[in-house]
């Protein structure tokens, strides 16, 4: 997607430069965070800043167009994370060995479906945590 300047300056400062799902500082990260839709335009998403967020990229290629997945508690179909309806930590916790856990049905369904405890995933947050960059 393609964002002007402005619009991305705005969703990085919200966001405080982390991906707004893992919530990855984008300066651990070797690629470039990227401003995406909360709600696909193919689901009829808006390009409006309350429908953006940031995310690095393992959390974006992981999520596609998914807004919905299975509780793997509960077996209910449930909306994924929503990072502008939703606060992170009503819905995630982050360990001290780096895992992400889902508080909630939806932080669950969204830690499944973006992948986020997956091994270098982990074994990078659990740097972080240790150098005291990751919130």
């Amino acid at each position: 997607m393609k964002v002007s300047r402005d619009l991305r300056e705005l969703v990085v400062r919200r966001a405080q430069d982390a991906c707004e799902y893992c919530r990855l500082p984008q300066v651990a990260s070797l690629l470039p965070h990227q401003v995406d839709h909360i709600i696909g335009k193919h689901h009829r998403g808006s390009d409006d800043a309350s429908n953006l967020c940031l995310c690095c990229i393992r959390c974006n290629l992981n999520k596609g167009p998914n807004i919905a997945s299975i509780d793997p508690e509960t077996g209910l179909l449930v909306a994924l994370y929503h990072p502008r309806s939703h606060t992170w930590r009503d819905h995630f916790v982050a360990t001290t060995d780096g895992i992400i856990k889902g508080l909630t049905a939806e932080g669950r369904a969204t830690v499944l479906v973006l992948a986020m405890n997956e091994e270098d995933r982990v074994r990078l947050r659990t740097l972080l945590i240790r150098q005291g960059k990751y919130s």
